[in-house]
């Protein structure tokens, strides 16, 4: 029997990274999976949605080809063959799946296919074979939230209703598509089908979309993809489905919206299946509590990724993997959940790092607020993407730069100055000191950090 250094339960983007971040450390490593490694985010999540994206963008721009100089586009003619976008989807994200098999031959980790049963803190069963070993990491992710909804569970058996994974695997692209839920997810989703021919209405409980998203750039997206044709109705509580349609209650009136399909995104709840047997403690949302070591309430025993409810990213269940693998393999290692990007893939992008305003007046901050709009940036108006801003938000006392959100073409890419500027504890006299390229939409930050500090230089302030 093998006894290892390190036994990881979920080959999602948090577990798989800390596996392999534990064999380059030395250790002996098994990582037990019940489906596909990669988990949601490669499988069924980031990479495939992006790459559904990236076809909505296309279509788009080819549509717009005439504002380009370019003619003799019929528009009448062009369209999304869908199973088409659906096998380069899964050729996309098969390489990237075989990708980490690779990894895991390359830097000899075990892995065990099939559901994993925690028996304690050291043993865990899989296949009828008890594997063996001194630390546990647990990264079961999460599973959607379902609240109790009169007609769901209906809705739910007869494919009516269907989540993110679903909406990946239609057999065709629906004529009329109702999304539940107003999240990054379901945003996301609504600008794909939107794009490539869906008529979309997304039904949001609170009264904006992404509502734990910086409040202008949510608002602002609102009124575009409004202004796109998607029917955002807000300030809604979800009373029933029914074969006929979804029914809510809006402005004191019972509305029924009918649709092809019904997509549900409300939010996760953790996955706890198979780890029942250790007595972990949980927080009010019945996620297990973790420390800045990404330590549990249980010696050796470590949780990270959506199953910890800190952040429900892929990136951080990857950096909390790093984290948890370097503290078993005897590095001192810790979480910073104050510098965490978030991310939302729509026309345009939004990202952010950082607190907000609210938050920042919140904690007592004093504070400036510097915004640059796209629309006065060069780059932005020879692409033709001019919607957006980049917005610091700096401390006065020094001037460090504690927000920064995007909102812009390729926002998710240009935040990572902004996460490299906040780690090394840089102000905007630093970000505004450093030369940025020009033409480029990185440049908007420069003019926000002057903006920060004085004026900036291309807008009369």
């Amino acid at each position: 029997m093998d006894r290892y250094d390190l036994i990881v339960i979920g080959g999602g983007p948090g577990g798989y990274v800390a596996a392999i971040k534990a064999a380059q450390l030395g250790g002996k490593v098994a990582v037990i999976e019940k489906e596909k490694l990669g988990g949601v985010c490669l499988n069924w999540g980031c990479i495939p949605t992006k790459t559904l994206l990236k076809t909505a963008k296309l279509y788009e721009d080819i549509s717009r080809g005439e504002e380009f100089g370019i003619v003799g586009i019929d528009d009448t003619d062009i369209k999304v063959d869908w199973n088409l976008l659906s096998k380069r989807k899964d050729q996309v994200v098969k390489k990237l799946v075989s990708g980490i098999y690779t990894l895991f031959k390359k830097n000899k980790i075990d892995l065990y296919e099939g559901m994993g049963k925690v028996i304690d803190k050291n043993n865990v069963e899989v296949n009828g074979e008890i594997v063996t070993g001194k630390n546990l990491i647990i990264a079961t992710g999460a599973k959607d939230n379902l609240p109790p909804i009169d007609g769901l569970d209906t809705a739910l058996e007869s494919g009516k209703i269907i989540n993110s994974k679903g909406a990946l695997q239609l057999e065709e692209i629906p004529k009329d598509l109702v999304i539940i839920g107003g999240g990054a997810i379901a945003v996301e989703f609504a600008t794909i089908f939107n794009s490539i021919g869906s008529n979309v209405t997304l039904i949001q409980r609170s009264s904006h979309i992404l509502s734990s998203t910086e409040k202008e750039m949510a608002t602002t997206l609102q009124k575009h993809l409004i202004r796109e044709g998607i029917n955002i109705v807000t300030d809604t509580k979800l009373k029933s489905i029914r074969e006929d349609g979804v029914i809510i209650e809006h402005k004191g009136e019972e509305k029924v919206f009918k649709g092809d399909k019904y997509l549900i995104s409300l939010g996760l709840k953790p996955q706890l299946k198979g780890i029942e047997n250790l007595d972990l403690e949980l927080d009010s949302k019945g996620f297990v509590k973790t420390n800045e070591k990404m330590e549990t309430n249980i010696e050796g025993v470590y949780a990270i990724g959506d199953l910890n409810g800190k952040f429900a990213l892929a990136h951080v269940a990857s950096a909390e993997g790093i984290v948890a693998a370097e503290n078993i393999m005897g590095k001192d290692s810790t979480m910073n959940y104050s510098i965490v990007p978030s991310c939302i893939y729509t026309f345009p992008e939004l990202a952010s790092v950082g607190l907000t305003e609210e938050e920042a007046k919140e904690k007592g901050y004093d504070i400036t607020v510097s915004k640059f709009p796209l629309a006065a940036n060069g780059k932005a108006l020879a692409e033709g993407e001019t919607l957006g801003f980049a917005k610091i938000i700096a401390d006065n006392e020094y001037g460090e730069v504690i927000g920064v959100h995007i909102m812009a073409s390729n926002a998710t890419d240009m935040i990572s100055e902004a996460i490299v500027a906040m780690q090394l504890e840089s102000t905007v006299y630093d970000i505004a000191k450093a030369i940025h390229p020009h033409p480029t939409l990185s440049e908007t930050v420069m003019e926000a950090a002057f903006g920060a500090i004085d004026k900036p230089i291309h807008i009369f302030k």
